[in-house]
């Protein structure tokens, strides 16, 4: 049974950074995702790579600021956010077995980020 499990995230600063993590479980992932969703909005695409990292994609109010890895060893996902914004609060997901922008079928419990000024 596949099982992903957030960890990191928090209250933190304007322009201070946070590492998300997240342990997979179940089964070997190709395209793994990060995902947000801000109160009253609805989801967003964050930030996608595929397996070997040859190919990585980034919203445009992200980009420059966040980093997507992954441990391919541990199975553990990672988003590291630098330059935090108060607009980059939300809570966020990580996502296995998709499709570039297009979310699988697998989804993390969700993590609060909140970023004050």
């Amino acid at each position: 049974q596949v099982q992903l499990v957030q960890s990191g995230g928090g209250l933190v600063q304007a322009g201070r950074s946070l590492r998300l993590l997240c342990d997979a479980s179940g089964r070997t992932f190709g395209t793994i995702a990060w995902f947000r969703q801000a109160p009253g909005k609805e989801r967003e695409f964050v930030a996608t790579m595929n397996w070997r990292g040859s190919r990585k994609d980034y919203a445009d109010s992200v980009k420059g600021r966040f980093t997507i890895s992954r441990d391919n060893r541990n199975n553990t996902l990672y988003l590291q956010m630098n330059n935090l914004k108060p607009e980059d609060t939300a809570v966020y997901y990580c996502n296995v077995a998709g499709e570039g922008r297009v979310p699988g079928d697998y989804w993390g419990q969700g993590t609060q980020v909140t970023v004050s000024l």
